[in-house]
């Protein structure tokens, strides 16, 4: 889990302005207790403040121990709760990474272990990695990623708001990625700015999925809202650089007591109309109120939905510096003093016989060529006056033919009939920003796809279309990747690309594929579908691992 080396890792960070380990002495001695069920996002600060610290000491460790013969302690950044955790460095892969270390007769030590394994099983590198949980030597540790160029989302609020380009971007790749773990069962229950890092390339990865939570021995009723309503919050939080409860927390300051939670909009001049309606209905379980009575977003997929549905928010222009005018340099005079540079005249018009014998020579071929042409053009006239062939009935060669026109994509879906989608959003493969795009899962056998029969994007024209040619910028070349594109009849369908009508299908080891449609019919809708793809190594663009994997930067059509 990561970020910068002199930061804690995923549970060290705090609601309050207080440090952990102070919250750790001030606790009662009670024990720990076994989950503490929440029903909000809110009651989740709740909660944890009003938990006590178990009354068993976390294990003496100290720098230099090592676990597995493997894993070297090198900094604990937090003693809270029976558990501490770890800086370390894996020795055989020579590698910086951390450790969540308790007791394996600690009451949470079972729900950790079996959430720290359900987590590694997913696999998705839009969160952060469990790479290994062991119970070994009256010892439970769960091991995981340490990412040293990336920053947690706290220091960067704390710098001030997120432009709208980047607010969209967080709630847009958090909520997709939270979407795709609630459908494989997995919630994380403590989202909040600690838990949240951003690369240095703007990507942004979860950590703590279901670990943090159990480590915290919380658990919650509605799982779903709860990450959704935190979503909103961490959006809300962007937009304002305040925390959306009356509470300061992550640094933040809350809002002011008795007004209610308001719009982000109503918080800060020029927050983005769109983002600050979609953070209430994010919100809206928690008492929000959206401004046009939209239905409130209840689970991540549907948020993830509704960020989909908005208008795209491009990046802002780079700005560019104004050009220094240049001077030419001052030159000496005789008697020391500087001499400005005298201005070079305008060259004069010609003069002289010379000039004049020129411009009769240009004048007489001016008059030429137009007589010249005048000459041809009635003959060509009277030639089309002597011949009985009507115009109409010329041939089409001699018409000029038509160039082909970009057609605009209104929409775009995954296709995914196996019901296991990819891990980009397909919207981006058309959105003219290169820097975030739609990737693919990383697949241990290749080229050919072995376990899905492909994958796929159906894109919506907007209405029927005569497609001339297609084009498909990739990210990834070598052996290699196999596309075909086919008309369909829907955004969804629900028959396999065999029904569809086959356009055309390329293979190429290259990244740039450009195809021809030679008789296309008409169609509104088009599927892009992949069949192999090539290997490529761990990517920190898209955040995939090495496999067989292919990542689509732009798709145009023509028509």
């Amino acid at each position: 889990m990561a970020e910068r080396s002199t930061a804690a890792v995923d549970v060290a960070d705090n609601n309050g302005d207080q440090p952990l380990t102070a919250q750790a002495d001030q606790a009662t001695t009670d024990g720990a207790k076994t989950a503490k069920k929440v029903g909000t996002h809110k009651d989740i600060q709740r909660a944890e403040s009003e938990s006590p610290a178990r009354d068993a000491q976390p294990p003496e460790l100290h720098s230099g121990h090592k676990l597995a013969r493997r894993y070297r302690l090198e900094e604990c950044v937090t003693r809270l709760e029976g558990f501490s955790s770890w800086r370390a460095v894996d020795e055989k892969l020579r590698r910086a990474v951390g450790v969540h270390l308790l007791p394996a007769d600690h009451p949470r030590a079972r729900p950790v272990l079996a959430a720290a394994r359900s987590a590694a099983l997913l696999g998705d590198p839009r969160f952060v990695q469990v790479l290994d949980a062991v119970e070994e030597n009256d010892l439970v540790y769960v091991v995981h990623e340490w990412l040293p160029d990336a920053t947690e989302l706290t220091p960067v609020l704390a710098s001030g708001p997120l432009e709208p380009h980047d607010a969209y971007q967080l709630v847009s790749q958090v909520s997709q990625a939270m979407a795709a773990a609630h459908r494989e069962g997995l919630a994380h229950l403590r989202l909040n700015p600690g838990s949240v890092l951003r690369t240095e390339t703007g990507q942004y990865r979860i950590r703590g999925l279901a670990v943090m939570a159990a480590l915290r021995g919380i658990t919650s009723e509605h799982p779903q809202r709860t990450d959704t309503e935190a979503i909103g919050a961490l959006l809300y939080a962007a937009l304002t650089q305040r925390w959306p409860y009356e509470t300061n927390a992550h640094g933040l300051s809350g809002l002011p007591k008795g007004v209610g939670l308001i719009a982000p909009d109503q918080v800060r001049a020029g927050v983005h109309r769109g983002l600050s309606e979609l953070a209430m209905r994010a919100l809206v379980n928690d008492g929000a109120t959206a401004s046009r009575q939209e239905q409130p977003c209840t689970t991540p997929e549907e948020l993830a939905k509704a960020v989909a549905a908005m208008p795209r928010i491009r990046p802002p222009e780079p700005a560019y510096p104004t050009p220094v005018a240049y001077s030419r340099p001052h030159t000496a005079s005789r008697n020391g003093g500087p001499v400005q540079p005298v201005p070079v005249p305008p060259p004069a018009p010609l003069e002289g016989r010379t000039g004049r014998a020129l411009k009769w020579t240009v004048s007489a071929l001016l008059i030429a060529a137009l007589g010249l042409g005048s000459w041809q053009l009635a003959d060509t006239l009277l030639k089309d006056g002597e011949t009985d062939t009507p115009r109409s009935q010329s041939s089409g060669d001699d018409l000029p033919k038509k160039t082909p026109q970009p057609i605009r994509i209104a929409d775009a879906k995954e296709y995914a009939p196996d019901g296991s989608p990819q891990a980009g959003d397909v919207h981006s493969t058309y959105n003219g920003d290169k820097s975030s795009p739609w990737h693919s899962r990383s697949f241990k056998d290749g080229p050919k796809l072995q376990i899905k029969p492909g994958i796929g994007i159906v894109y919506d024209l907007g209405s029927s279309q005569k497609l001339s040619t297609a084009s498909v910028d990739m990210r990834y070349g070598g052996d290699h990747t196999t596309l075909s594109f086919y008309a369909t009849d829907s955004l969804s369908p629900s028959v396999p690309p065999s029904s569809m009508k086959a356009l055309s299908t390329t293979k190429t080891s290259g990244k740039a594929v450009h195809v021809s449609f030679k008789d296309a019919p008409e169609t509104r809708y088009i599927l892009l579908w992949i069949t192999a793809v090539p290997y490529s190594g761990y990517d920190s663009t898209t955040f995939s691992n090495a496999g067989y994997k292919q990542a689509i930067n732009e798709v145009k059509f023509t028509g």
